[in-house]
């Protein structure tokens, strides 16, 4: 099989030794090919032209912004499912890793080379659901609103270090002082009438993120082999965030509360605004949007795990 390994080297846990050990084990099973990216969006045109040539194989090796360009150029010519694109795999080296993790990768990469490799062997694979806002594809969660505008906030102040404290001291500044001011939104449900929120998040999977070793929870019920969930709140007020951050990060995820709206398996949900506001994908900026449908893909990818 030809392979590609798209290894990101500004990644947070990714370094030139690890990525040697990497290549290295891969080669004994496939043909592989080494690219590094060195700007935004080339790993998306990394593979988009391995798909392109016929790799039967792209190894995303990043964080999840990696993770998510590979998924969209893999998808780039407008054919999904488990026989239309190269099979994908993960080697974590960013911070969260969440996507990942919840496919079953260990957060280490030297165990998840292991893993991977074992998989290559047993011809092990799994199809998982993908979602879609507008055009651009989503792994785990995308959001508008108080999530994409912490995004942006930590993109301005981090390098290549990271850190839960860096996202907890954003989310807090972005609370108190919202950059863009306080959103209005409104989220149309399939059936439903508009409802007015302050902030929405789009899940793919459970967990939604992850706050160091703790599941960040929103949509427990969420995976790859079901629609998308959908957490909103239409107040955001001090004790009522706090409540549902804590419901979030008790294990279980059971969320209730007066202003929040969460519901499971949903096939689409549109999300809009009379003003741009931010719109975040898999933990990665992709600019002001007044109009966000959000899509469930069933069996969009077949992943080697």
């Amino acid at each position: 099989m030809r392979a590609v390994l798209v290894v990101n080297p500004q990644a947070t846990a990714t370094t030139a030794g690890g990525r040697d050990v990497l290549a290295h084990a891969l080669a004994s099973e496939v043909k592989l090919e080494v690219v590094e990216t060195t700007h935004r969006g080339h790993a998306a045109a990394i593979a988009a032209a391995a798909a392109a040539d016929g790799a039967g194989l792209v190894v995303a090796h990043g964080g999840d912004g990696t993770v998510n360009e590979v998924v969209n150029g893999l998808l780039s010519g407008g054919s999904h499912g488990p026989d239309a694109a190269p099979l994908f795999a993960v080697v974590p080296g960013g911070s969260a890793n969440v996507f990942a993790r919840a496919v079953g990768y260990p957060r280490d990469p030297v165990e998840a080379t292991h893993v991977l490799l074992d998989a290559l062997i047993a011809g092990r694979r799994r199809t998982v659901g993908l979602g879609k806002a507008n055009s651009r594809w989503f792994t785990f969660s995308a959001g508008m609103g108080w999530d994409a505008d912490v995004v942006e906030g930590v993109e301005g102040k981090r390098g290549k270090e990271t850190s839960p404290a860096l996202y907890a001291r954003v989310a807090t500044a972005v609370y108190l002082h919202p950059p863009h001011g306080r959103h209005t939104l409104k989220l149309e449900l399939p059936g439903s009438e508009p409802q007015t929120v302050r902030t929405a998040f789009v899940s793919n999977t459970d967990p939604w993120s992850y706050l160091g070793k703790l599941p960040i929870r929103l949509n427990p019920e969420c995976s790859f082999d079901t629609g998308l969930g959908v957490f909103a709140l239409r107040k955001l007020g001090l004790f009522g965030v706090l409540h549902h951050l804590r419901q979030a990060l008790n294990g279980k995820g059971r969320q209730r509360g007066r202003h929040l709206i969460r519901v499971d398996d949903v096939t689409k949900v549109r999300i809009y605004a009379e003003k741009p506001v931010n719109l975040q994908v898999d933990g990665d900026l992709v600019g002001e949007r007044t109009d966000v449908e959000f899509v469930s893909v069933p069996k969009a990818l077949t992943v080697v795990v």
